[in-house]
């Protein structure tokens, strides 16, 4: 069976307000399936072991700022800055530095350090996720959590969409469409084989995630 192509539509909840019920309630929903997945878990427990992150860790698309929050609990003395277009969420330790913006406009280079995310590559293109890849060339480390592109997790996603809200069972599919596939990251972000030593994590797919890991050799 061939595999899906990789396809971008627009997800509901990007376009609503923070303070929206709706938005409120899909972002209840992604924090009880990063839960059951345990993807900032495996995040947490990646970045505890590496040598950067005792630099810096720089988390795109932070969103409510949870991962930050645990990061920055796990590790008090690295420096942990969380980046997206929301504001800066009023529960965030002072010791946390949030940049409001277009991530792609005020991600500066920096020489080491980690870079992470959860469920924010899948929203670029091919062509912005270039642009991003040599953006992130000075870090060490990046690790990032994406939907894995293909049928049996968008047959999975129908069986839990009733415990979701209407904004989640909309977004869930479009979310795998855009997603990817083991290896497909390391050639779309640009990065350079020589130079990067990718460490995904294969024994994930069952659960319907692409786990990328690369670090700097």
């Amino acid at each position: 069976m061939p595999a899906l192509s990789r396809t971008l539509s627009p997800e509901i909840l990007d376009s609503l307000d923070p303070a929206d019920s709706r938005a409120i309630r899909s972002r209840r929903d992604l924090v009880w399936i990063d839960r059951l997945m345990g993807n900032s878990r495996w995040i947490a427990s990646t970045v505890s072991r590496s040598p950067g992150a005792a630099r810096r860790i720089v988390e795109l698309g932070a969103g409510t700022g949870a991962l930050c929050r645990k990061l920055h609990s796990m590790l008090p003395r690295s420096q942990v800055a969380g980046m997206d277009l929301a504001p800066r969420p009023p529960s965030l330790p002072d010791g946390v530095q949030w940049i409001s913006g277009d991530f792609f406009q005020t991600l500066a280079p920096h020489s080491g350090g980690c870079c992470v995310g959860s469920l924010v590559l899948h929203h670029f293109s091919d062509t912005a996720l270039r642009v991003l890849g040599a953006r992130l060339a000075d870090f060490s480390e990046l690790l990032f959590v994406e939907p894995l592109r293909s049928r049996a997790t968008l047959a999975a996603s129908w069986l839990v969409s009733p415990l979701a809200g209407e904004v989640t069972r909309h977004d869930m599919p479009a979310s795998i469409r855009a997603g990817f596939v083991p290896g497909e990251l390391m050639r779309t972000l640009g990065l350079n084989p020589e130079k990067w030593e990718s460490l995904e994590d294969l024994a994930c797919r069952w659960r319907g995630w692409v786990r990328f890991h690369a670090v700097q050799r």
